[in-house]
C-alpha cells in the first residue's frame, strides 16, 4: 500500500470520527434540551400546584372574614344599645311611686326593656348576671373585694352592672362585688 492510500485511509478514519463527534455533540445537545425542558416542565407544575394552595388559602380567609362580619357586624351597634338598656333598668328601679301616673309610666319603661332585650336577644346578644355565682375574671370585672361570712370566697355578692356577650364574645364585663371571706380572728388578742 502506498503512503498515498494510507494518508486517505486515515483521513476517512478522521472524518468518520469528526462525523460520529459531530452526532454525539448534537446528541448530547439534544439530551441537554430535554432535560432543561423536562426540568422547567417540573418548576412550573410546582409553581402551580403552590398558585392553587394559595388561592385555597385566600378562599378559606375570605370565608371566615365573611362569617366573622356576620356574626360579629351588630357588635359596635350592640355595645351602644346596652346603655339604652341599663337607663331603662334605672327608671324601673327609679319608679317606686305607687299612684296611676307612675304605674303608668313603669309598665310603659318596662315594655319598651323587653323589646330591647328581645331585639337584642335576636343577635346573639346575652346577659352575663353572675349574682351568687363563682368569680370568672373573663366575664366578670371586680370592682371590690368585701369580707363576707356567709359566703365562699371569690363569689359575687353584688351586680353593679350587667354584662353582656355577643355570639360568646364578652362584650361587656359585669361589674361586681366579690367575697374575700371571712376575716381571720386572732384568738391570742
Amino acid at each position: 500500500m502506498s503512503d498515498e492510500h494510507k494518508v486517505q485511509e486515515e483521513l476517512e478514519t478522521q472524518n468518520g470520527a469528526a462525523a460520529g463527534t459531530e452526532e454525539t455533540v448534537a446528541g448530547a445537545a439534544e439530551d441537554n434540551a430535554l432535560e432543561l425542558a423536562q426540568q422547567e416542565v417540573a418548576d412550573l407544575k410546582e409553581q402551580m400546584l403552590r398558585l392553587q394552595a394559595e388561592m385555597q388559602n385566600v378562599r378559606r380567609r375570605a370565608e371566615a372574614d365573611v362569617e366573622k362580619a356576620h356574626k360579629f357586624g351588630v357588635e359596635k351597634f350592640a355595645n351602644e344599645m346596652l346603655a339604652v338598656v341599663d337607663n331603662l333598668e334605672r327608671a324601673l328601679a327609679a319608679c317606686t311611686a305607687e299612684d296611676d301616673a307612675t304605674i303608668a309610666i313603669r309598665d310603659g319603661v318596662d315594655l319598651t326593656l323587653t323589646g330591647m332585650r328581645s331585639a337584642l336577644a335576636k343577635f346573639r346578644v346575652e346577659t352575663v348576671d353572675p349574682l351568687n355565682e363563682p368569680f370568672n375574671p373573663d366575664l366578670h370585672q371586680a370592682m371590690t373585694m368585701v369580707e363576707s361570712p356567709d359566703a365562699a370566697p371569690n363569689t359575687v355578692l353584688a351586680v353593679m352592672q350587667k354584662g353582656y356577650t355577643i355570639a360568646g364574645r364578652l362584650l361587656r364585663p359585669a361589674m361586681v362585688v366579690v367575697s374575700k371571706g371571712a376575716a381571720k380572728i386572732d384568738e391570742k388578742a
